[in-house]
């Protein structure tokens, strides 16, 4: 199942909540509404680089019965009155090497043990109360209900896309950490693994070969996991982070750049595979 930031005047509703932890730092919950995703945060013209908004406006976040998918609107529902304490800056780190991979379409590899992202999600944080204590999460959903193919060198739509696979939400271990703790460092996302491994026992996130998702971040203002539920929340969705999941890289020109800007690739520079 996944989980659904669908709220009601900017915090979580509690009921949506199936499960908060588990010893591998994932959050599992229900999908409350069934209705289309709308996130109005894409689309928004400083996503490109560094998105900045506050805890007074929220994303309207709700889900289909069995996919969910990104579609560009151009506003945020208001959320009155709590915007005061903090006026979050979220920055995509390696934001022109992303770009590199987004302008050739992005590919990330599944395997049934367990793949890493490369470029590895970073961010960095300011702007937050410095006292206030804050969890972070990340989630990986779809971007259409397609499948894709590389044909002729390109990436196109090739049909319906196929059932979703149970979706997780990967908590940040080091949460939850002060506002002035989080900003003085570079956050990473690099232990999260995606698998292609529907039965997977390790909290890892499980997609679909050959569809296209959108990694998403979320902020929430809480000193415990437990507070998830009821606690204000921020969502931050980078485009350059969009990527299909593959069992193989497709493009030549994507598996040149891994070569060439992933220290790990030595498999692939001694063997040319």
């Amino acid at each position: 199942m996944a989980f659904n930031p669908s709220l009601y005047s900017g915090y979580f509703d509690s009921y949506i909540i199936r499960s908060l932890m588990d010893s591998n730092q994932y959050l599992s919950a229900l999908w409350a509404t069934p209705h289309t995703y709308n996130p109005c945060l894409i689309g928004h013209p400083a996503l490109t680089r560094t998105f900045h908004n506050g805890f007074n406006s929220i994303p309207q976040l709700c889900s289909a019965p069995h996919q969910t998918y990104l579609s560009p609107a151009p506003h945020c529902l208001d959320m009155k009155g709590d915007g005061d304490r903090d006026s979050p800056t979220v920055e995509l780190e390696d934001r022109e090497l992303w770009e590199k991979f987004h302008g050739l379409e992005s590919e990330m590899v599944i395997t049934k043990s367990g793949r890493r992202m490369f470029p590895p999600f970073k961010v960095r944080i300011r702007g937050l109360d410095k006292r206030s204590k804050y969890i972070l999460l990340l989630d990986i959903v779809s971007v259409d209900d397609c499948r894709y193919k590389f044909h002729n060198g390109k990436w196109m739509p090739a049909g319906k896309s196929d059932p979703e696979m149970p979706r997780r939400m990967y908590i940040h271990p080091d949460s939850p950490c002060t506002g002035e703790q989080w900003a003085q460092k570079s956050i990473s996302f690099h232990k999260l693994k995606l698998t292609n491994n529907v039965s997977d026992k390790h909290g890892f996130a499980i997609l679909n070969s050959m569809h296209k998702y959108q990694p998403r971040l979320h902020l929430v203002r809480a000193d415990d996991i437990l507070l998830i539920p009821v606690s204000p929340f921020r969502t931050f969705v980078f485009k350059e982070t969009t990527f299909i999941a593959v069992t193989a890289y497709q493009n030549d020109k994507i598996t040149q750049l891994k070569i060439d800007h992933n220290p790990f690739a030595k498999g692939f520079r001694e063997t040319g595979g």
